[in-house]
């Protein structure tokens, strides 16, 4: 291929989210222009257009999870889609949705990395460390567990989907930005010995020093998945989020995020989750995380060696 060739995917379904209206996201990405922007940074763009999984019944925990068929249904559609751009050597954008479809996309990536004997890399840019377990929080929401389901620890149906348990271990990720942790998933955090760059981190080092961090240790033979949380960014800039936490990432400090990944030359697949137009201000959160995937695909403001 003469060139890269993007695939978006449309995952709308806020399934796993405590607020309704993340269904929303992809739409919103798509009326920002996301293909455009990408087609315009000299890319090949195809929009898949949508996938299609249950609607969100809106009911109480059971055993401790919000609508787990629903978002076991979800994940495994993510995941055959992602898996299958991924096989015919194009690099996969989803639009979710919330973040309980990265167990989908990760595992799919996973997967690929396996089938061609490479290494995962997953920066998780996010104000959560969604490290969570049912036992640990009451509100059985399951975009707070991905990164546990990913490395093993929740139900049977979402640790395995993709065929493989666990999809990943915590060694590949690396969680940037991070300022909210729940009581007893910072413990289960901690036992996993889980690589977080969180806020204090990026205040006393900077996101120069972190993202340097973040990125230590991969060669040509690593595949680099980044899952961006909206919510990964300050809500007086990206106020379009259902869980909105103050502290986060500025405007500068999140552009330095991206451009630096765009210059590793790494990046292999992304998720862009937790967009929710119901909050935001004339879609503006939505133009933002097109403005950042446009640096994190190399738009930069001087031509750089």
């Amino acid at each position: 291929m003469s060139k890269q060739t993007i695939a978006l995917v449309g995952a709308p379904t806020d399934i796993g989210a405590g607020h309704r209206g993340a269904s929303m996201g992809p739409e919103a990405l798509r009326v920002a222009q996301i293909a455009e922007k990408l087609h315009a940074r000299g890319l090949d763009v195809a929009d898949r257009g949508n996938l299609h999984g249950p609607h969100n019944p809106w009911l109480p925990p059971v055993n401790g999870y919000r609508h787990l068929a629903e978002v076991v249904a979800w994940n495994q559609v993510v995941h055959a889609a992602i898996h299958d751009e991924l096989a015919h050597g194009r690099l996969p954008i989803m639009l979710g949705g919330d973040h309980c479809l990265a167990i989908g996309s990760i595992s799919a990536v996973a997967r690929h990395c396996r089938e061609q004997d490479r290494k995962l890399r997953v920066l998780w840019l996010d104000a959560h460390a969604d490290f969570n377990t049912a036992t640990i929080t009451p509100s059985g929401n399951i975009h707070g567990m991905p990164v546990a389901c990913l490395c093993g620890n929740g139900p049977a149906e979402l640790v395995a989907i993709g065929g493989h348990a666990p999809a990943t271990t915590p060694d590949v990720f690396r969680q940037i930005g991070i300022r909210s942790v729940d009581e007893g998933e910072k413990r289960l955090v901690r036992e996993a010995k889980m690589a977080v760059y969180d806020m204090r981190h990026i205040d006393e080092v900077g996101m120069r020093g972190t993202m340097e961090e973040a990125l230590a240790g991969m060669d040509g033979d690593t595949h680099l998945h980044v899952s961006f949380d909206v919510d990964f960014l300050d809500p007086g800039i990206a106020p379009g989020v259902g869980t909105t936490v103050r502290g986060g990432p500025n405007y500068r400090e999140a552009q330095l995020c991206m451009e630096m990944i765009a210059d590793c030359g790494r990046l292999g697949s992304l998720d862009i989750v937790e967009l929710n137009p119901a909050f935001d201000k004339r879609n503006q959160t939505a133009k933002l995380a097109v403005d950042l995937v446009e640096s994190l695909f190399g738009k930069s403001t001087l031509i750089r060696a």
